[in-house]
């Protein structure tokens, strides 16, 4: 080899040694962070792709949960599917029966050589998204929690102390009832995700099963168990609540939170992660509240229950790309990443040292009442009807209890026979989930 053409030889490996010439390796991110919260997660992916050259993570905003799941679906089949999918935590149960479609999280963190400490999740988080032996199926991403936020001017007006907001439906209910006979609001109470937050939380709120099997945790032969007394019982009272005008509805999902925003409501029962909604939309002095709870039910209140979303792994991509993918999970659970998009969203901070970091920081303190997910989450030790909900279909489910609750708000069904109905349909969906995952 003459000198000339070593030289561009050894030229050609620094070249590609350094990386010149190395395009970073792609990986798409679905998701349904929609509004303000698209752009707060637009924010921590460029975080990350700022962080350093191998890899770039492309975040595309899919529509709402459902539809990110039915896009996810259609994309597996058609052999086209994004490396990670954002999916709501009742979609666990039908994620986890996907088989071949999904990349367990544990696999792909011990293929990938990323050290991943499940042990530094806070418990209830770890939980709900692990096999029974602990071992971590999808990555906790967004996590929230219900809770109550209640306009603080409002209630002055209605002659009541602000900074002491009552724990129990029937003292909230005076509450509402003299927020909107004083004029602080049209209406004293609207309630958004209406079947996670007065059925589903609820349940584990007061220790009452919402489904047998520990809800779905111990068995696919799970069934629907939300027509108790105690379930008639609280939608009765909501449906009192509705007939004087105190209460009103304004959709299935997170559309009520426009409602309290706007001034038209006092009081929103919502998701932990409406914080930052709340606090762009909300105009007047506000705070925020664990749930209410029935004062006669014994042990209550129990522990509420996660909601928010979780981040999948779909199987079948190269080694090469899931090792960035495993390092942008590394990089999403750093303390300080964690604890920034706690504050700014309202989600919990999934880790110990996130939720120390953030109490170090004084921000609890400053800001009165954004503790009260994580406070209202972890107040007594999970039970078997409080730790989580794990059921097939879960998707289709919620459907039919927000049909069978807007049959009570219209007055098409006594309570009674909704939730029944509602049992009813709910364990024929159960029943086909099972025949078709045995």
């Amino acid at each position: 080899m003459s000198m000339f053409k070593r030289f561009l030889a050894v030229l050609a490996l620094s070249i590609l040694s350094f990386g010149i010439f190395a395009a970073p390796v792609k990986i798409q991110f679905w998701h349904g962070m929609g509004g303000e919260l698209n752009d707060i997660t637009n924010d921590l992916v460029k975080k990350f792709n700022d962080s350093q050259d191998k890899y770039v993570v492309e975040p595309v905003y899919k529509g709402t949960y459902d539809q990110v799941i039915t896009a996810s679906i259609a994309a597996f089949r058609a052999k086209q599917a994004p490396h990670i999918v954002q999916v709501f935590e009742v979609g666990t149960a039908t994620m986890m029966a996907a088989k071949g479609a999904i990349r367990p999280v544990h696999e792909l963190m011990a293929n990938s050589g990323v050290t991943l400490d499940t042990a530094s999740f806070l418990p209830a988080i770890a939980s709900y998204y692990s096999t029974p032996d602990g071992k971590l199926l999808s990555m906790p991403f967004n996590c929230s929690t219900t809770v109550l936020y209640y306009n603080k001017d409002a209630m002055r007006k209605a002659g009541l102390d602000p900074e002491k907001f009552p724990a129990t439906w029937p003292e909230v209910y005076e509450v509402a009832k003299k927020i909107k006979e004083s004029g602080g609001a049209k209406f004293g109470y609207v309630s958004g995700w209406q079947a996670w937050v007065q059925l589903e939380s609820f349940s584990t709120w007061h220790d009452v099963p919402f489904s047998s099997k520990e809800n779905g945790m111990a068995g696919l032969d799970t069934r629907l168990a939300v027509d108790s007394p105690l379930h008639v019982k609280h939608v009765t009272f909501l449906k009192k609540m509705m007939d004087e005008g105190i209460m009103t509805y304004t959709g299935r999902k997170s559309e009520p939170i426009n409602t309290f925003t706007n001034g038209e409501a006092g009081i929103l029962t919502n998701s932990s992660g409406s914080y930052a909604a709340v606090k762009l939309g909300a105009k007047f002095d506000w705070g925020v509240a664990m749930i209410p709870y029935w004062p006669d039910v014994a042990g209550a209140p129990q522990n509420t229950v996660i909601g928010g979303a979780t981040l999948w792994v779909m199987a079948g991509h190269p080694k090469a790309e899931e090792i960035g993918i495993a390092e942008f999970f590394k990089f999403l659970l750093q303390p300080e990443n964690q604890m920034n998009f706690h504050k700014i969203t309202g989600y919990l901070p999934l880790t110990k040292d996130a939720f120390e970091l953030t109490k170090a920081s004084g921000f609890y303190e400053e800001n009165p009442g954004t503790d009260q997910g994580i406070l209202s989450l972890s107040l007594k030790q999970p039970t078997p009807n409080s730790k989580g909900l794990r059921l097939g279909n879960m998707v289709q489910i919620r459907d039919v209890e927000d049909e069978e609750l807007e049959a009570v708000w219209s007055g098409k069904k006594p309570p009674q026979q909704a939730l029944s109905d509602l049992v009813k349909r709910g364990n024929e969906i159960l029943t086909r989930f099972q025949a078709a995952n045995k």
